[in-house]
C-alpha cells in the first residue's frame, strides 16, 4: 500500500517546458482516491510550488527549498533553518566566485543584490517572492538556504570553492547552474522522515522520485524509490528502480498509474 508520493520537480515530474504532465490532474484524483498524499519535493521556494499548484495546494504537502521547510494547508509543519551568522559567511564566500551570483533564501522571500537579466530571468522560475536589496548581508529573515545560480557550472565552479564546508553543512549540486547549501541534515530525506514520522507513514508505504544531487537522501526514505532515466549517475545507482522513461516523457504520472494498479491485483 503506498500512502506517500513525494515527487521532485525540475527534471522529475516537470517537463522541460516547466508543465505538469498532461495527465496529472487524472493522476493527482487517483491519489486522492486512494487514500495516499501526494507532496511535491523541490529546491523551489514555498510560494512558486503554491503557484504551480494552485488547483491542489489544500490538498498536498509541500516541502520546499530541498526539504528546509514543509508546508501543508499554510501551515508550517517543519522546519530546518541555518544560523544567520552561517549563511552570512557563505554570502561572503559565494561573491568571490566567478560567473556566479548568491540567492539568499529566506522563509518570507528570496533575496539577490545583482539585477543582472539573464540571472533575474533564472530567479523568476524559480521563485514567486524575491527582493532585490543592497547588500545580503543586512538581511533579517528566517534562512532556508543559501543558493548559488552559477553560470559556469554549479559542480565545477561552485562546488570547489565551498569545499570546507561539506562537513559541516548540507552542500548539494541541484542541477548544472545550481548550488544550494543548507544546515547540517537539512535535506529532502529528513523533511519526508519527519512527515512519515507526524503521519505515522511507513518506509515501505512511501514513493519517491527525483533525478539530481539534491535528491540523494531522498531515495533512501522510500521503498518506492525511482530515478528518472535522465537521472544523473549518482541518483541512478542509490535509486531502487530507474525508470525507462525520462521526465519530458512524462515518467512519474505513468509510474504512478502502474503502481495503483498493480495494488490491485
Amino acid at each position: 500500500m503506498i500512502r506517500l508520493i513525494a515527487s521532485d520537480m525540475d527534471g522529475t515530474l516537470l517537463k522541460e517546458s516547466g508543465h505538469l504532465p498532461a495527465d496529472f490532474p487524472e493522476v493527482f484524483a487517483q491519489i486522492k482516491s486512494e487514500g495516499a498524499i501526494f507532496a511535491a519535493a523541490s529546491g523551489r521556494q514555498y510560494y512558486n510550488l503554491l503557484e504551480k499548484f494552485a488547483d491542489y495546494a489544500d490538498e498536498m504537502l509541500f516541502l520546499a527549498e530541498n526539504g528546509t521547510l514543509v508546508m501543508h494547508q499554510g501551515q508550517e509543519l517543519y522546519t530546518h533553518a541555518l544560523p544567520l551568522d552561517i549563511a552570512r559567511a557563505l554570502i561572503e564566500r559565494g561573491r568571490t566566485v566567478k560567473n556566479a551570483f548568491v540567492i539568499l533564501c529566506g522563509k518570507e522571500a528570496a533575496y539577490v543584490e545583482s539585477t543582472e537579466p539573464h540571472f533575474i530571468a533564472e530567479v523568476e522560475k524559480y521563485y514567486a517572492r524575491y527582493e532585490i536589496v543592497e547588500d545580503l548581508l543586512l538581511v533579517e529573515d528566517t534562512v532556508l538556504k543559501v543558493t548559488m545560480c552559477d553560470f559556469t557550472s554549479a559542480q565545477t565552479n561552485s562546488l570547489p570553492v565551498f569545499a570546507d564546508y561539506v562537513d559541516q553543512l548540507q552542500v548539494s549540486v541541484s542541477g548544472q547552474i545550481w548550488l544550494d547549501v543548507t544546515n547540517q541534515g537539512a535535506n529532502k530525506g529528513k523533511a519526508i522522515a519527519a512527515i512519515q514520522n507526524k503521519l505515522g507513514i511507513t518506509f515501505e508505504e512511501t514513493m519517491v522520485f527525483g533525478d539530481f544531487l539534491n535528491d540523494l537522501e531522498m531515495m533512501s526514505s522510500g521503498y518506492y524509490s525511482y530515478a528518472m532515466q535522465n537521472a544523473h549517475p549518482e541518483l541512478k545507482a542509490a535509486a531502487r528502480f530507474i525508470s525507462p522513461l525520462t521526465n519530458e516523457e512524462e515518467a512519474v504520472t505513468q509510474i504512478i498509474k502502474e503502481a495503483f494498479q498493480d495494488t490491485k491485483k
